[in-house]
């Protein structure tokens, strides 16, 4: 595995290093990715056939790409995926044509309103072929033919997607999802990759309370297949038999995206909206004193709303910076390097390792001595608060904990209810557990 030095840095050279593949929801720029961050943590690689059925979609062929370009009748190339792999509609079919720059235009994509920056385009699930370019290169064109080529193959193939696991003390599983599938775009998703990835491996350094499992995957139709394929692990009713099975192990999840540019943090919460996982953001980005936004459920974004899509209704929220497409260089050719700092993934990083670190710890107690206040210092509890210069905060904490460990309440109920920093509760919660007062 690779070294682990400055999370900040390190997690900017990775999506430096990431940023030149061309990468789709299929295909070898989706491996090579992998493989990269396959040498900072293990995963397990899936690949999952064309026509596959997948909940109500199907796997679709393979698109891969060796070249493209628009060449003038001088041979030079204006457009070249060469130069960016922006350049090229994303799935884009093969062509071989020379034609008129009038034909052309109708396959260009230009953004008129940023005439220096090149937009990012796909054509997924409908056959077509196109290129992108910045207003200022297309307004340069002189009338004339043009030559144009796409280099490319749709094939019957794979759909890839990969997994690591950090194991917990326990089987019931966090679930933490990021999409691979766009191309040179920095924010949106390499930062999250680089995030996910960096979080993991600092869970990997201790033995965390639940079960993380990270999930590398293409954007929507990703989620739907490992949805499709990981049915048994979710409460509910199985899709694909509409009877009752066993009780699943998913219990909270996040989707991290746009992690990296200079915006404050916003977090999205599930679609229920008060899951745990939506209690435990709010306490920790309130707490935390952090600029933040927390946002309502739609059912437009990025994966959340897959794994919270009625049938599966999981407590999965999205973390990010600025959101989907709420700032100008979404989607563009201005989404580089340049537009992510070390130090907001560095704060993104923080802030998932905050959370999880409250969600690790966020038991039911009860309370074994009910009848009246139990005497706490015949059991050395106030002496252990002896020199301690929030003793007081520490007493109230105990206190608050005895008067809600009935088996109902769980310690962020306790922290939310008492207006006390969770780490104080936690730490009450521990000494009084240790002294046979509260059990778990």
């Amino acid at each position: 595995m690779a070294p682990m030095t400055a999370p900040g840095e390190e997690m900017h050279a990775l999506v430096e290093r990431l940023y030149p593949l061309c990468r789709s929801i299929t295909g070898d720029g989706v491996r090579a990715t992998l493989g990269i961050v396959g040498e900072y943590i293990p995963l397990r690689v899936h690949e999952v056939s064309t026509g596959t059925q997948v909940l109500d979609w199907t796997v679709p062929q393979e698109w891969n790409i060796r070249d493209a370009y628009i060449a003038d009748a001088a041979g030079n190339r204006v457009v070249d995926f060469a130069a960016s792999n922006l350049h090229v509609l994303g799935y884009s079919v093969p062509v071989s044509a020379t034609m008129p720059l009038a034909e052309l235009r109708a396959h260009l994509h230009t953004l008129p309103d940023h005439p220096s920056w090149v937009p990012y385009r796909t054509s997924y699930y409908k056959p077509e072929w196109g290129f992108c370019l910045a207003q200022d290169t297309l307004d340069a064109l002189p009338d004339g033919d043009y030559e144009v080529c796409v280099d490319s193959t749709l094939a019957d193939g794979h759909l890839t997607y990969a997994e690591h696991v950090v194991p917990g003390q326990i089987a019931d599983e966090v679930i933490v999802s990021c999409h691979v599938c766009h191309p040179s775009l920095a924010n949106d998703n390499l930062a999250g990759i680089a995030v996910a990835t960096f979080l993991a491996r600092a869970l990997a350094e201790q033995t965390p309370y639940h079960t993380y499992r990270f999930i590398f995957a293409p954007g929507t139709i990703g989620a739907i297949t490992w949805l499709a394929r990981n049915a048994e692990r979710i409460d509910g009713v199985s899709p694909a038999r509409a009877e009752p099975r066993a009780r699943g192990r998913v219990k909270h999840g996040l989707v991290l995206a746009c992690a990296g540019d200079p915006g404050q943090l916003t977090y999205k919460q599930s679609r229920r909206g008060d899951a745990e996982i939506d209690r435990v953001m709010r306490h920790v980005l309130t707490a935390s004193e952090r600029p933040h936004r927390v946002a309502e459920f739609t059912p437009y974004g990025y994966d959340e709303r897959q794994y919270c899509s009625p049938g599966f209704d999981l407590g999965v929220g999205s973390l990010s910076r600025t959101p989907y497409a709420g700032y100008p260089e979404y989607h563009t050719s201005a989404d580089n390097p340049d537009f992510v700092s070390p130090e907001a993934m560095a704060d993104t990083l923080a802030v998932c390792r905050e959370a999880f670190a409250v969600l690790d710890r966020n038991r039911r107690y009860v309370n074994l001595s009910p009848y009246g206040e139990p005497q706490l210092g015949r059991r050395g509890l106030y002496d252990s608060l002896g020199g301690r210069s929030d003793a007081k905060q520490a007493e109230m904490a105990m206190l608050w904990v005895l008067s809600l460990s009935d088996g109902e309440h769980s310690l962020l109920d306790v922290a939310e209810r008492s207006g006390l920093p969770f780490d104080t509760v936690a730490a009450a919660a521990g000494a009084l557990h240790g002294a046979g007062l509260i059990k778990a």
